[in-house]
């Protein structure tokens, strides 16, 4: 499909679900107002908790879920009135391991890429079975197949038809740690050849290491969408751990106005904002007391810090 260079892989405004409530239940509004820019070739994370709308969402863009109001698009086509097109533009790799265990990976390929329509001629089973390591398997039945290689088989079903967006939900959920970084070698691998990848994932050091763009969701509504890097600077916070040669009793004094905290003798624990204070002082002013440095170690502010102090922020104004 030829597009529109500048189009947004996938675009939202003000997307809305309402879910019907029962006679014993009211209405439960599971996405409110969500607004969102996913770039093209970007790798982008969605995080939040559990219950936060994140699977209402991917329902949505793959065609399982009706939105209640709002606007839609991938890859520039908008999903009510462009729907044929919204689904060649988009695979979706769920979290269940939903493989018919009588087929070989390749056959299986092979029907995905029927039923979306593509050509005999024009397939690429092959090719993407070595992409993402399973050419080796291609003739074996599937219910032969490691936990890990039925994953990264999942990933394969959905890019028969070669869809502009790759969405991952929670796809490395029990996947022990070999096969977790198997799995993101290939989906690198395809987001280098341009594929926009939308990810789900509890492992919020994996979303760190991967995403160049995060948006976190809590209770229906985006409560911060940045680069992982404008992210991880909303906290202006840098713990720095420095073990000294001689034992101590008290904290020296000229280190006092850092209010250090003095752990096991040896180590002092200096909690600072790097916006304001440089860690160059505060190991100047350890050589003024006459101490001798002989390790340091420092700890930088992460995503999980960024997603509780979120989450948490938004838990309170909810209540």
């Amino acid at each position: 499909m030829a597009e529109t260079p500048n189009v947004n892989a996938v675009e939202t405004s003000a997307l809305c679900k309402t879910y019907r409530g029962s006679r014993h239940r009211p209405p439960h509004p599971a996405l409110i107002d969500v607004s969102l820019a996913i770039p093209r070739g970007s790798f982008f994370g969605l995080l939040g908790p559990n219950g936060a709308g994140k699977s209402t969402l991917i329902n949505i863009l793959a065609g399982l879920v009706i939105k209640t109001s709002g606007t839609v698009s991938i890859s520039g086509h908008d999903i009510d009135t462009q729907t044929r097109a919204t689904r060649r533009a988009i695979g979706v790799v769920p979290q269940e391991l939903n493989i018919d265990p009588f087929f070989t990976p390749r056959e299986l390929l092979e029907v995905q890429a029927g039923l979306y329509g593509v050509p005999a001629s024009k397939r690429r089973s092959d090719e993407i079975l070595d992409l993402v390591e399973l050419g080796d398997k291609a003739n074996a039945y599937t219910r032969t197949l490691s936990g890990g290689m039925r994953r990264r088989l999942l990933v394969a079903k959905a890019m028969v038809h070669s869809p502009d967006v790759l969405v991952l939900d929670e796809p490395t959920a029990g996947v022990d740690i070999d096969l977790r970084r198997r799995l993101w070698v290939a989906v690198r691998e395809l987001n280098m050849r341009g594929t926009t990848v939308l990810l789900t994932t509890h492992y919020l050091e994996e979303a760190q290491a991967l995403c160049d763009r995060i948006a976190i969701i809590d209770a229906g509504r985006v409560i911060a969408c940045d680069t992982t890097q404008g992210l991880l600077h909303r906290i202006d916070a840098k713990e720095m751990t420095v073990t000294v040669d001689i034992d101590l009793l008290t904290v020296p004094i000229a280190l006092s106005r850092f209010d250090p905290e003095l752990k096991d003798g040896r180590q002092l624990v200096f909690r600072y904002p790097p916006s304001r204070t440089d860690s160059g002082q505060i190991l100047a002013a350890i050589g003024e007391a006459g101490l001798r440095v002989v390790d340091i170690n420092t700890r930088e502010a992460e995503l999980e810090d960024i997603f509780l102090s979120l989450t948490r922020r938004q838990g309170a104004v909810a209540k």
